[in-house]
Parts: structure tokens; sequence; C-alpha cells
């Protein structure tokens, strides 16, 4: 937990202020002629907490945690350690894939969670400073169209790309052969496919949540 979490934390913080204050530029190109600048701070937090929060940070998670999970238990398969835990009836499933499983079910939200937090701020300061937006009229907007459901179903997002994540990580390292150049393209292949797995379950569940 500590790993997946306290340890990402300082990359998905700087992540999430540039992700919101981008965000909020977007925001006010599209309403631009459309509509009135006002709804800036209820459109920019939407897209953050649905969509560029949950998405953002598993993509990060993927590429710094499932690819590490990949590199250490591959290590471990290529040195034999994996194959001394089962003979000394030490279930190596239990004894090293579940522990991360959970620790990234569990971290996950809570990372997004600071997320979604730091990159509503990161927009409200390009509103406020840039765009001229003020804060009873930024956060007045978000709680107008704050939905809890919204949130919900960010969160289930976050659950479901930290343990497919955590399980591709995992199952890639068990499967690791060749050396010290297998558990390069282990490290490689779980980043590849755990970021495409995000963003092709993103769509689906979008399609279930919201």
């Amino acid at each position: 937990m500590e790993h997946i979490g306290v340890d990402s934390l300082p990359l998905v913080i700087i992540i999430s202020i540039f992700t919101g204050a981008v965000a909020a530029w977007q925001a006010a190109y599209q309403l631009k002629g459309i509509a009135p600048l006002s709804l800036l701070g209820g459109t920019t937090s939407r897209a953050i907490i649905t969509e560029l929060g949950p998405v953002l940070t598993g993509i990060v998670i993927a590429g710094r945690v499932g690819a590490s999970i990949a590199a250490e238990l591959g290590t471990m398969k290529v040195t034999e350690q994996i194959d001394a835990l089962e003979i000394m009836a030490i279930d190596p499933v239990r004894y090293l894939a579940m522990p991360r499983f959970l620790a990234a079910l569990l971290m996950m939200p809570v990372l997004v969670i600071f997320a979604n937090t730091i990159a509503v701020a990161g927009a409200y300061v390009v509103s406020d400073y840039f765009l001229q937006v003020p804060y009873n009229v930024f956060f007045g907007s978000v709680r107008q169209f704050f939905e809890f459901s919204d949130l919900t179903g960010g969160l289930i997002k976050t659950v479901v790309f930290g343990g497919v994540t955590s399980l591709l990580g995992c199952h890639i390292g068990f499967r690791t052969s060749g050396g010290a150049e297998g558990v390069g393209l282990s490290t490689i292949r779980s980043f590849v496919l755990s970021a495409a797995l995000i963003l092709i379950l993103d769509y689906f569940l979008w399609t279930f949540l919201f």
C-alpha cells in the first residue's frame, strides 16, 4: 500500500495540477461563443471526476506500479526464487500476488480522490487568474452540476483499473523467462497491456455506470 499509494502521490499530484489546468483551458475554448464561462466549474469538475482523474491516474499507476510488479516478480521467476517458495510449500500467488492485488484495490480510489481534488484546484487557478472566473462563480457551478453518482462511478472505475493493472503485472511476472532480457520485455508488456486495457475498459464501464 505504501509503494502503490504513498510513493505514487508526488507524481499523481504533479500530473493532476496540469490536468486540471489544461481541462479549464479546453473547456473555456469549447464554451466560447456557445455558453457563458460561468459554467466552467461544472464542466471541468465533471470531466475530471468521471474521466480524467480515474483514467490518467490509472495509466500513471500502470506505468509506475504495474511495470514494477512485473519486473520484481519476473526477476524472482528467472532467479528461481518462486520455485524455492513452491519447494517450501508456500503458494506464490497467495504470498506474492494477493497482497499486491489487494493493495491496488484499496489505494487506487484514495489516489484518485487526491487527484480529483488537486485537478479541480488547478482548474480553478486557471479560471480565476487567466479567465476571470471568480471563486464563487466557479465553485457555485461545481455545486450546481455535481452529482454523487459521478464520484461513485469514477471510484468504481479506479477499483477496476487498479485490479487489472496489478493482476496483469503479477501474471506477466510469473510467466517471465529468458533472464534479464525477459524481465525487460515483461516490464514493457505489462505497461502496454495495462494502459490499453484501461482505455478499453473505460469505454465499457462508461456505458454501464453513466
